[in-house]
């Protein structure tokens, strides 16, 4: 039986391969801690993990334990009160248990503590999140390509040898060859042993079938146990690989009404979003616009630091949006998602013509759409708008946060996997 042994250093970390075992084996109750823990983290710091509690029950095996009675011999390190031969009354209750805090009533249990690096907690979090209805797929503009299995091919290099295609040629090669050699040498020895009965090893005929014995052995031993030609090779091939091409559009509200504390929860959601996106898809491009009376696309830098601001009208992004789309994205090549984070506040006589843009124009276009409003005051008039898109659109998703503490929680409503 084959054996492997795997003899790769584990670094500072020496016990990388058990801790991922114990993550592995102990997933659920890992993740629901994960879960609580998240209710009331702030991810102001996103290059941190988390200390996580496990009940003690929860990763407790089963264990042999001794009866009450018998004889048993040991040695307790530590041990300053008794000497051998000391006799002392058995605890009462034939044993002991779990420490617990004092109490007069109940018991309790010690909790694990467990810490998780920033990549360990950032995988449990985004594991059951997902891009809702991604489901349009093309070969990308730069197409990737996977290396698959074509079968054998004569030439190759030597790290692509396959050993096995080679002796089963080689086996098969000298079969053939040696085959004519093997029979007349087998049937020249048969006829040498009867000649040996009745002539003597000097004789004539004796001496002939010595020689042809010795011409047909170095026959044999003359064809190469492996030669070029048995040589075969792995044979794999570059095959297209169809791409899921996705675009999220990312709308924020810079106005004046958005105070930096808005602002702020307002770039954490996105700084989330922008992390779980990158994380877990490889072909999905990032959109980003910031509005005030004007909206502007812009990049990255821009849109998580510029400190520009101004009034506010949201249908200039959501027009802006649709621009973009129908000038960049095929809505038959493309997965379209959009984001958009306000304050809820609008000019008054602008939140119907967003409502307008959304359901005639947007929502056609996009997979799922996702509303965010940041305010700790009552819903205004562009969130009731908003509700008669959502009763329209099945695909348009709403949440209100109200602080740091709601921004994990609305993200895992708006981004949770769908069942299957």
């Amino acid at each position: 039986m084959a054996q492997f042994i795997d003899r790769r250093l584990n670094g500072k970390n020496k016990s990388a391969v058990n801790r991922q075992k114990f993550i592995r084996r102990f997933k659920s109750q890992i993740k629901k801690a994960v879960t609580d823990a998240m209710s009331d983290r702030s991810i102001t710091d996103l290059e941190r993990g988390e200390k996580i509690n496990i009940p003690a029950r929860d990763i407790s095996e089963p264990v042999f334990g001794h009866g009450p009675g018998g004889r048993r011999e040991g040695v307790h390190p530590g041990n300053t009160d008794f000497i051998s031969g000391d006799r002392f009354s058995r605890p009462p209750g034939g044993g002991g248990g779990r420490g617990g805090k004092a109490s007069n009533s109940g018991e309790g249990e010690d909790e694990f503590s467990f810490e998780l690096s920033r990549e360990e907690f950032l995988d449990l979090f985004f594991e059951d999140l997902e891009l809702p209805d991604l489901v349009k797929t093309q070969l990308a503009k730069q197409v990737r390509f996977k290396m698959v299995r074509a079968g054998h091919t004569s030439s190759g290099v030597p790290a692509n040898l396959n050993v096995i295609r080679s002796m089963k040629k080689s086996i098969g090669r000298r079969i053939a060859t040696q085959s004519p050699y093997r029979r007349r040498l087998r049937e020249a020895e048969e006829e040498l042993a009867r000649l040996l009965l009745s002539e003597s090893e000097t004789s004539p005929r004796v001496i002939a079938l010595r020689e042809e014995i010795a011409r047909l052995k170095a026959r044999i031993a003359a064809i190469p146990f492996i030669d070029t030609f048995d040589l075969r090779y792995n044979n794999r091939i570059k095959q297209p690989q169809p791409t899921t091409q996705a675009v999220m559009f990312c709308l924020m509200d810079v106005s004046g009404s958005m105070d930096e504390s808005k602002k702020d929860m307002a770039k954490r959601f996105f700084t989330l979003l922008y992390l779980f996106l990158t994380r877990n898809y490889e072909r999905v491009e990032l959109v980003f616009i910031r509005h005030h009376t004007i909206a502007k696309e812009v990049d990255e830098e821009e849109f998580f630091y510029s400190r520009e601001t101004g009034g506010t009208v949201v249908s200039s992004a959501l027009q802006l949006m649709y621009d973009i789309i129908k000038e960049r994205y095929s809505t038959s090549d493309w997965n379209i998602y959009g984001a958009q984070a306000s304050d809820g506040d609008n000019w008054t006589d602008d939140s119907p013509v967003c409502r307008d843009i959304l359901i005639n124009a947007i929502m056609p276009c996009v997979q799922y759409y996702a509303y965010v409003e940041i305010t700790e005051e009552s819903h205004q008039g562009l969130w009731r708008e908003y509700l008669t898109v959502k009763r329209a659109c099945p695909s348009f998703a709403m949440q209100h946060i109200t602080g740091p503490a709601d921004i994990y929680p609305v993200f895992r409503k708006l981004f949770q996997k769908k069942a299957a």
